[in-house]
């Protein structure tokens, strides 16, 4: 057994370091240590049991939907970062395909899933005082120096610890939710590493590569995609989410290698086709160099109903400023069953990011809709 990670009452007791030597707040109390860890003023369980640990862990919206956000990397960031303003439960479900970078050597030293997407959707979760803005900014820094921890962030690090502590990947996620204080919960796809192999088309030749670097990085233009394995098993927690969800979000999000890998995983594809809840896809507001060069918004849903000629989608969400041809993209809107919405969502400095309050507003907005 873990001494301090139980997941049964009592469970923070290894986090307790006694008094404080200032004669303030005892180290290891609900005061000294934040959001999420000591008895809890509503009366509510002991954070740590096992009904503490579920998807709630910071403050989130009253009387908003349960929201499965699906995607990785900075699309799901801004996503989420919009997201934990206007949702009553919120679930991230991301993918494990990352092969570059810190997460790349931890999954190739280690064996375990890449923890840079699910850190930075951590990192979006994180709340907007002190607390949550000092811990996004820890778990996303990155060490600099001329040795081995040169480029890797703090939070896989922390991730990885937990990971090989617990032996549990949903518990340690769930943990580092709680130390964050987390407006949500943050799951991976699978419960295996993934590597996307594409095909890529140039001057008329089609090559193809392994990898999401490989993908990302390759000239041309990504024609399709699978997965190695061919059929990974799906994430249990994540597929519940999706089938008790109001509304799932696709997007936005690098369309190959974040979006579009969900669709890929049987268990997974199968709860997003048969969930009741209402189906979202948040457009990109431009083409990705090096992956959908080229690509109009209407080619990203086309590309989407390649990959998923039976996914039914209620609203497609684009930037004003994108939809150059607003009645083509009402038409492939429609030809998933949906309706198109535009609003202004990009940051007002014209810049190809969401702005989370704007995009938050128009979510809401649509939340609020009835059927």
């Amino acid at each position: 057994m873990n001494e301090g990670l139980e997941h049964g009452p009592g469970a923070a007791e290894g986090f307790e370091y006694g008094p404080g030597a200032d004669g303030g707040s005892e180290y290891g109390t609900a005061t000294a240590r934040g959001p999420g860890y000591g008895p809890r003023a509503d009366g509510g369980p002991e954070y740590g049991t096992a009904t503490a640990r579920g998807p709630e862990y910071g403050p989130q919206a009253d009387g908003g939907p349960k929201v499965v956000a699906l995607g990785g990397g900075h699309g799901l960031y801004a996503s989420l970062s919009a997201l934990r303003r206007v949702a009553s439960q919120l679930t991230a479900v991301v993918t494990v395909a990352d092969d570059g970078g810190s997460s790349g050597r931890l999954r190739r030293e280690l064996g375990v899933l890449p923890p840079g997407d699910l850190r930075m959707a951590l990192a979006a979760l994180c709340g907007d005082d002190d607390w949550g803005r000092t811990w996004s900014e820890v778990v996303q820094h990155r060490f600099r120096s001329e040795g081995d921890l040169h480029g890797h962030a703090v939070g896989n690090l922390l991730i990885v610890a937990l990971w090989e502590r617990l032996g549990d990947t949903v518990a340690g996620l769930d943990w580092v939710g709680r130390l964050l204080g987390a407006h949500g919960r943050v799951l991976p796809m699978s419960s295996v590493p993934l590597d996307i192999v594409a095909e890529v088309e140039l001057d008329g030749l089609v090559s193809t590569v392994r990898g999401q670097v490989a993908c990302a990085l390759t000239p041309g233009r990504v024609r399709a995609i699978s997965l190695v394995p061919a059929d990974p098993p799906a994430c249990a927690e994540a597929v519940e989410a999706v089938r008790s969800a109001d509304w799932v979000i696709f997007g936005p999000g690098s369309w190959f290698t974040s979006v579009l890998p969900h669709l890929m995983v049987p268990e997974l594809a199968e709860a997003l086709h048969d969930t009741r809840a209402r189906r979202l896809v948040a457009l990109n507001l431009a083409p990705q160099p090096g992956e959908t060069d080229g690509f109009s918004p209407q080619k990203h849903l086309e590309v989407l109903r390649e990959h998923a000629p039976s996914l039914e989608v209620d609203v497609v969400l684009a930037d004003t400023g994108v939809a150059d041809d607003r009645e083509e993209l009402e038409k492939a809107a429609a030809g998933f069953g949906g309706r198109l919405v535009l609003a202004p969502v990009a940051e007002r400095d014209g810049s190809p990011r969401h702005d989370a309050q704007r995009l938050a507003s128009v979510l809401d907005e649509i939340f609020r809709e009835k059927r």
